[in-house]
């Protein structure tokens, strides 16, 4: 199975041995959107949602994720996490929200799931917060931004 890091030669799934690889500091951001009504957004900026402070909820809940990835994805490799950082902006012209989750650390393997969970965590949790009052918010958008580090290098979205 060529191409693919999480099978062995007989195609079976396996942990990647990241043991023989060298540190370095590894960085990765990703990004997912929330959309939904415009007065779900005012709700949310004004601190009204009846559940409370949904971004700060969902800014702990996108950091708890990152550091849970491990335990959700199969293949992913126990981290020491030096930073997680959720971000939020406001797109008030498309009733949106889009969540930045950048993940950091010094290690052997990459943090890009990390991230991504975060991301998508964050954005869920905006949806359970807000869900009684507009249950056809879209979590769209969930891509990896940026990541840095290891062999493979610098990598940009377009």
């Amino acid at each position: 199975m060529s191409g693919f890091t999480h099978f062995d030669e007989k195609g079976a799934a396996h942990m990647v041995n990241v043991g023989e690889k060298a540190e370095t500091e590894r960085s990765a951001t990703a990004t997912a959107r929330v959309v939904m009504q415009p007065e779900t957004l005012t709700l949310i900026q004004e601190g009204k949602a009846k559940k409370g402070d949904v971004l700060g909820v969902a800014r702990l809940a996108g950091i708890m994720a990152a550091k849970k990835t491990p335990d959700l994805i199969p293949l992913c490799h126990p981290l020491a996490l030096t930073n997680v950082t959720v971000e939020f902006e406001m797109q008030p012209d498309e009733n949106a929200i889009d969540i930045f989750a950048t993940c950091k650390l010094k290690g052997r393997t990459g943090v890009e799931m990390e991230a991504l969970t975060a991301a998508t965590v964050t954005a869920l949790t905006i949806y359970d917060m807000c869900k009684a009052v507009d249950r056809g918010m879209e979590i769209k958008s969930t891509r990896l931004l940026e990541k840095s580090g290891g062999k493979s290098g610098h990598y940009t979205a377009t």
